[in-house]
C-alpha cells in the first residue's frame, strides 16, 4: 500500500499521460530516493541514477555534488528501506510473484555472484562507461538507462511511443531491445522474487552499500531469539536474519519482524535502540 501511494505521488502529474508529454516543471530540478524514469509522463521528480549518469554524459564531466550527496544521506539513514517501501517497480514485481505458480529459488552457489552483478551495473554502466566512452562531438551515452533499465521502458518507453506518432516510427532495434529486457525482467517476476532487485538495480546496489551503518537498522536481541527459523523462512531476498539482519540484501521489509515469535527482531533508529538492546542483554 505504501509503494503504491508513493508511486502515485510521485507520478502525479497525470495530464501529461494524456498529452504524451513530460513535467518541466520546478520539481524536477529535485531526485526522488528511489528508482523512477525522468521520462516517464507523469514522474515529478529526477531518477537519482538517471541524474548521476547526467552527470557524466556531458561534454565536460562535472561531479555530481547533489546527487551524491542525495543518495549519501539517503543510504546513512535508511538503507535499502528505501527498496522495500518507496520503489513501484519493486511492487509491480512483487504482485507479478504473487501470480499462482510454481516458484524458483536459484541455488546459493549461483545466487551468490549474480548479486555481485548489480554492482558491476553501477560501477560500469552507470559511472565508467559514460566517463570513458565518448563520441567525436565529446559527448556520452546515459548507458545503464539506454541500454537496460527495464524502469524507464516501463514507466517513459512505453507512454511515450504509444502516446507520439512521431516516435513509434522512429522506434528501432534499441526499443526492441529494451521491450526485450523489460519482457524478460517481468517474466522472471512471476517465478523469482524481485529478480531486478537482486541482481540488476544499481540503486539498489548504493544504498546496500550503508546496511551496516545506516541509522535505520533491524536490531536483534540474542537472548531472546529461540533460533527457530521463522524470520529465515518468510525472508524473499534470502536473508539470515538471525545470522545478519543488516545483510546488504535487506530492504526492511519487515516481514521478519512481524514473524518473529519471540519478538527477537525489531526495527531500531540510531545508537539508542542499539544501546538499549545491550542493556536488555545484561
Amino acid at each position: 500500500m505504501v509503494q503504491a501511494f508513493w508511486g502515485l505521488a510521485s507520478n502525479a502529474h497525470l495530464a501529461g499521460f494524456f498529452k504524451g508529454t513530460i513535467y518541466d516543471g520546478a520539481l524536477k530540478r529535485f531526485c526522488v530516493p528511489g528508482m523512477n524514469c525522468y521520462s516517464c509522463p507523469g514522474a515529478l521528480g529526477a531518477c537519482p541514477i538517471g541524474a548521476l549518469q547526467a552527470s557524466f554524459t556531458g561534454r565536460k564531466v562535472k561531479f555530481p555534488f547533489y546527487v551524491l550527496g542525495f543518495l549519501l544521506t539517503v543510504g546513512v539513514l535508511v538503507g535499502r528501506f528505501i527498496c522495500g517501501w518507496l520503489c513501484l517497480f519493486g511492487l509491480i514485481q512483487e504482485l507479478l510473484y504473487k501470480i499462482p505458480t510454481k516458484k524458483f529459488v536459484i541455488p546459493e552457489k549461483w545466487d551468490r555472484p549474480l548479486r555481485r552483478l548489480k554492482y558491476a551495473v553501477l560501477v560500469i554502466l552507470v559511472i565508467l562507461l559514460p566517463i570513458i566512452l565518448r563520441d567525436e562531438m565529446g559527448l556520452s551515452v546515459p548507458y545503464f538507462c539506454a541500454w537496460l533499465c527495464p524502469v524507464g521502458t516501463l514507466e517513459a518507453g512505453l507512454p511515450l511511443v504509444l502516446l507520439n506518432k512521431g516516435l513509434r516510427s522512429a522506434a528501432h532495434f534499441l526499443y526492441v531491445w529494451k521491450l526485450g529486457i523489460l519482457g524478460l525482467v517481468l517474466l522472471a517476476s512471476v517465478f523469482i522474487h524481485r529478480p531486478f532487485c537482486k541482481y540488476l538495480c544499481p540503486l539498489g546496489a548504493f544504498y546496500g552499500l550503508f546496511a551496516k551503518i545506516s541509522l535505520l537498522k533491524i536490531r536483534l536481541d540474542k537472548t531472546k531469539c529461540i533460533a527457530c527459523g521463522a524470520c529465515e523462512k518468510c525472508c524473499d531476498m534470502q536473508v539470515k536474519p538471525q545470522m545478519d539482519p543488516n545483510s546488504a540484501e535487506c530492504i526492511r521489509c519487515g516481514k521478519c519482524v512481524a514473524a518473529c515469535p519471540a519478538g527477537a527482531l525489531k526495527f531500531g533508529f540510531g545508537a539508542g535502540e542499539k544501546k538499549k538492546v545491550e542493556k536488555e542483554e545484561r
